[in-house]
């Protein structure tokens, strides 16, 4: 089944994520690919939706797209606390064996507490200088090798103009996608999607498309620092085909 992943960076963003029909509300500090927010911050994001009867709606959040030290594993535990059901952590600048050394640890410390979250490794383009490992290539070895859930392909540089699209065509996005499925993991795409390009997207059949500037009100200066919106997120979840519902 196809599932919008809507990101916002407080309690008003998940509840209108809700409101909309998103599948996951996601919670982040937007300044970067995979922004790490407060622990309190995450809580009250998972609040909301409990409070206007949205109980259901499961809260992701992540712990940054790089991981310069080996006790961000406690902070993968923090936000787990903190009432996340999905855990999202990159490994940009890692080659392949380091990226499974430290991976397969994150992986294992989320789920020694906290076994019913879902834990998710995100990968960047090499051409980006952010990643050492190939996403289209290496990311099934990965994924199986430390045993997460899925793994979400983004863009690392969120300052440049160019989206997921710029770097892959719709085969090579569908490879990737084939690839984490053929080993029974999930594929998750972000990185500056537009509304135009979610067809292309969910006809991969990916299981999560991820999207924050999408679901932003358009005004002056704010781009993906804008207010998420309802009907915006309305408009996105009907470009979701039947047959992926």
């Amino acid at each position: 089944m196809g599932r919008l992943l809507v990101s916002g960076s407080g309690p008003n963003g998940a509840l209108a994520a809700a409101e909309g029909g998103a599948h996951i509300a996601d919670v982040e500090y937007p300044a970067s690919a995979l922004g790490t927010p407060y622990p309190l911050n995450i809580r009250a994001v998972r609040q909301r939706p409990d409070e206007a009867d949205f109980k259901d709606m499961p809260i992701s959040t992540n712990i940054g797209e790089d991981q310069p030290v080996r006790s961000t594993a406690c902070q993968a535990v923090g936000v787990a606390v903190a009432g996340a059901e999905y855990i999202e952590f990159g490994l940009a600048g890692f080659v392949l064996k380091s990226a499974v050394c430290l991976g397969r640890n994150l992986v294992r410390i989320v789920r020694e507490w906290f076994p019913k979250c879902e834990v998710y490794s995100a990968v960047f383009p090499g051409e980006e200088s952010a990643a050492c490992l190939d996403p289209l290539t290496e990311s099934a070895k990965l994924a199986e090798d430390i045993d997460c859930d899925g793994l979400l392909i983004d863009t690392f540089r969120k300052d440049i103009g160019k989206g997921l699209r710029d770097c892959y065509d719709f085969g090579q996005l569908e490879r990737f996608v084939k690839a984490l499925h053929a080993i029974g993991k999930e594929a998750w795409l972000a990185g500056s999607i537009t509304v135009g390009e979610l067809s292309g997207l969910w006809n991969t059949r990916a299981d999560v498309v991820r999207v924050r500037r999408a679901a932003c009100i358009a005004s002056e200066g704010s781009g993906r620092l804008g207010p998420i919106e309802q009907p915006i997120v309305a408009e996105l979840v009907n470009t979701i085909p039947t047959e992926h519902q």
